[in-house]
């Protein structure tokens, strides 16, 4: 991929994140591990994301049910990750107050 190509990629993915801030989402850094929390910023040098409130956690798949299900988790205070660490990102749905 060309240097133009990547950053325009980047752009939207970052333009994706920005309009999530706030929200809970999961994200996966390897297939049975990753972390919850609260998507707080969103940072463009380095290309990453700041996560507050957030659990270490551990999903596993089975044949039964291959979708991962978060099976443990370990309280954190806050992370950042580098989208270069991310394999996968699921934005969790709001919760109706």
């Amino acid at each position: 991929m060309t240097e133009p190509q990547f950053m325009s990629h980047s752009h939207a993915i970052l333009t994706h994140f920005e309009r999530n801030v706030g929200r809970r989402m999961l994200v996966l850094v390897d297939r049975d591990y990753g972390f919850e929390g609260k998507l707080a910023a969103v940072s463009k040098s380095p290309l990453g994301i700041w996560l507050t409130d957030v659990d270490a956690v551990i999903v596993r798949g089975t044949l039964a049910n291959p979708i991962p299900q978060v099976i443990s988790r370990e309280r954190k205070s806050e992370l950042y990750i580098h989208l270069d660490s991310i394999l996968r990102i699921e934005i969790m749905p709001e919760s109706k107050s």
